[in-house]
């Protein structure tokens, strides 16, 4: 399996490195989430699906929905779990549309009306529209800081990465490919994932 023609491992190393995760917040806040909801910290994994949520991270915004319906790190909320999961069906993702539907199927009359009540000041802050310049405006920022980004060009660097078993080190263009640092085709990458239910999805693993 690869993903940019890069190697499970290779593109692992790339998406976990603490370069990487520092201009992309979308995605370290989502792993740290994740690593909290797995430890049974609720509450702040909550938190932290919602920091991603800001920066359009869909995958956040439906564990959000997924964690108010159930009630796990905050008091049940369909209402606002519906809404939730409508945003992180606001890319046409399966997933989260058909989850979209079915919270909607469940819905008391007083219930939708509710959630069409707060729908509005949610997606003003973290539909695509509002979420996705904030890190358009990150990933900016990190090409400005790239060695030859004003050729375009990383010859011969080399970037090593931290890892449990020792430093490893990847080649600058392996690192520095468009996909990873282009807002527009770091969410095309995204949507051909999750938009096939994650067929041959990269699994990154814990943060570090």
């Amino acid at each position: 399996r690869v993903l940019l023609g890069l190697t499970v491992m290779a593109a692992s190393l790339v998406m976990t490195s603490e370069g990487f995760l520092s201009y992309h917040p979308d995605l370290r806040h989502r792993l740290s989430a994740l690593a909290d909801y797995r430890k049974g910290n609720y509450a702040e994994a909550l938190v932290k699906f919602r920091r991603a949520a800001r920066f359009a991270d869909k995958p956040s915004q439906g564990m959000i929905a997924e964690m108010l319906w159930a009630g796990k790190g905050a008091p049940v909320d369909r209402p606002a779990a519906y809404i939730w999961m409508d945003l992180a069906a606001e890319r046409g993702y399966k997933m989260m549309l058909v989850k979209r539907e079915n919270y909607w199927a469940q819905l008391s009359e007083d219930e939708r009306k509710q959630a069409l009540a707060i729908g509005d000041a949610l997606f003003l802050e973290y539909a695509d529209e509002y979420a996705k310049p904030r890190l358009e405006s990150r990933l900016r920022q990190a090409r400005l800081k790239t060695t030859g980004s004003r050729t375009g060009f990383v010859g011969s660097l080399s970037i090593e990465v931290p890892t449990p078993s020792g430093t490893r080190v990847i080649d600058g263009s392996d690192y520095y490919k468009e996909e990873f640092w282009r807002a527009g085709l770091y969410w095309r990458m995204q949507d051909s994932d999750w938009k096939e239910f994650g067929e041959a999805r990269v699994d990154i693993g814990e943060i570090q």
